[in-house]
């Protein structure tokens, strides 16, 4: 792509791959088939996405595109609304700036500070809105999930079986093990149900990092204690390329987090045909519809989360309907394909509205 073409730019600051890189990665995917964009910093990137050093994006956006608009700069991370402003006001970039906020915390004075600097501002959920106390947001952007790649099995019976796991059905929960993430409450409550369901098997899937490893050795402890061990497997962190087939295995699928910013994994489950519980957390109050694709409930009684789980694998047809519904609704609303329709549409009218 001649970089001439570019109205769009990413801001890629981060070193580490993480959820922000992965989500911008998929967005991307579909951004490039409606407009020219270009990322600046090429950390991940695959050889298909068109980089830009600073330098490099400055020379750029100093000339206008044909008509005299400007292009704009999508900033993911606080260091990336310096970049895009310090383009903007030391180097004279022809750009407006757009920043996307998921955190579900409040906000230290300079990060308030930087967003009271852009031109547009975006979320991705009810509840990370709800910090956003001295300026609301522009658009709220829900996170979309790929639904080509997580899809229904054909048989859940036979996914299951082709595993190797052991037991008839199991129970997933993806993602870090550690306690903000509520592995325990799954554990604790779960084991109560053992013994009612003697071929369930509940499979956790991620990494644990060396910093949470006394939360994970205190885990297997508890479940130890509990002579269950058997019961429960530790996959570790898994190839991303294995996921798909383990979401679309799993009866359910669990995501109980203390803490989230937006949590992806319960949409990778729906649009694997999968229903789920859930906490609180997250943007789940705001996708997860109870008693249809699943339940998204209070986690702070252990006995409520146990009743649910129990309703739910008492009738696997309606929990296995439940999934249907659940897949439906991830291509109906929550594709991303949506995801970059939306964000899309919303930065280039950043510069073709009255107050560009």
């Amino acid at each position: 792509m001649n970089t001439d073409d570019v109205e769009i730019i990413l801001g890629n600051s981060s070193k580490r791959f993480s959820g922000v890189t992965s989500t911008m990665l998929q967005v991307l995917t579909y951004q490039q088939e409606k407009v020219g964009v270009a990322v600046l910093g090429k950390h991940n990137m695959p050889d298909s996405v068109q980089t830009l050093s600073f330098f490099q994006f400055i020379r750029l956006c100093r000339r206008p595109l044909p008509g005299g608009r400007y292009r704009t700069f999508h900033a993911r991370r606080n260091d990336e609304m310096i970049q895009a402003l310090i383009a903007q006001r030391v180097f004279g970039a022809k750009i407006k700036i757009a920043f996307t906020s998921t955190a579900q915390r409040h906000h230290s004075r300079f990060s308030r500070w930087l967003m009271r600097q852009m031109d547009g501002l975006i979320t991705t959920c009810s509840a990370a809105s709800s910090y956003l106390v001295e300026r609301a947001p522009d658009i709220i952007v829900p996170h979309g999930v790929d639904t080509s790649l997580y899809v229904p099995a054909i048989s859940r019976e036979l996914a299951w079986k082709q595993t190797g796991l052991p037991g008839r059905y199991g129970i997933g929960v993806f993602g870090r093990v550690r306690y903000t993430k509520g592995v325990d409450i799954l554990v604790k409550a779960v084991i109560p149900l053992l013994s009612k369901y003697p071929d369930l098997t509940i499979v956790i899937c991620g990494e644990c990092t060396p910093r949470d490893l006394p939360f994970l050795q205190e885990l297997r402890r508890d479940i130890e204690e509990e002579g269950v061990s058997e019961r429960f497997l530790f996959l570790g962190k898994r190839p991303f390329g294995e996921l798909p087939h383990l979401f679309q295995s799993m009866s359910l699928v669990t995501a109980l987090s203390r803490e989230e910013g937006f949590g992806l994994t319960p949409l990778e489950a729906m649009a694997s045909g999968t229903a789920v519980v859930t906490s609180e957390a997250g943007a789940w109050r705001d996708i997860i519809r109870n008693g249809v694709d699943g339940y998204c409930l209070s986690t702070a009684n252990i006995k409520d989360v146990t009743a649910t789980l129990d309703a739910m694998l008492s009738d696997l047809d309606l929990t296995y309907e439940m999934g249907r519904n659940a897949r439906n609704y991830m291509v109906e609303q929550y594709s991303v394909e949506r995801e970059a329709e939306r964000l899309t549409d919303f930065l280039r009218h950043l510069v073709t509205s009255p107050n560009a």
